[in-house]
């Protein structure tokens, strides 16, 4: 049974504030081609190059045969391929293909569409404090793909 844990109330607001734009980036996000875990999984891809099949389930939060299920189904529209792992030719390796660069491309760009309408209504404070907050942001990112997956 896991205890709880008091925490500082900055970092239970941070948690809030993190949940509340989720939701609004969920909200926001183009739908037409892509899931989220597909979207995700692509980007991985793009950001870490190819991985072995078993390394991309447990990060998503979804089974293996989830994963292998979604491969092959990227696979069939193009956006992912799979090859034989030259360190271990029994193994799978998922690359992204360039139509899943441009998928993942388009998602981004139809987001930061809609996200420029928001931050048109925001004062220029406001404005200026997403900008300077965005290091921190991807120094965050950062340490949690550091993080081992289990």
């Amino acid at each position: 049974m896991q205890q709880s844990v008091m925490l500082p109330v900055e970092d239970a607001a941070v948690a809030a504030g993190f949940e509340r734009f989720f939701e609004t980036l969920r909200r926001i996000t183009p739908r037409e081609e892509l899931s989220l875990t597909a979207a995700s999984t692509l980007r991985r891809l793009e950001r870490s190059g190819p991985h072995r099949l078993c390394e991309l389930y447990t990060p998503e939060g979804i089974s293996q045969p989830a994963m292998t299920q979604l491969v092959t189904r990227l696979e069939k529209e193009g956006l992912a391929e799979r090859s034989s792992d030259p360190a271990d030719g029994r193994a799978v390796v998922v690359s992204i293909t360039e139509a899943g660069r441009a998928a993942v491309a388009r998602r981004r760009e139809g987001r930061a569409q809609a996200l420029s309408g928001l931050l048109q209504d925001l004062t220029p404070a406001e404005h200026a404090a997403i900008v300077a907050a965005l290091p921190a942001l991807e120094r965050l990112g950062d340490l949690v793909a550091e993080q081992p997956t289990t």
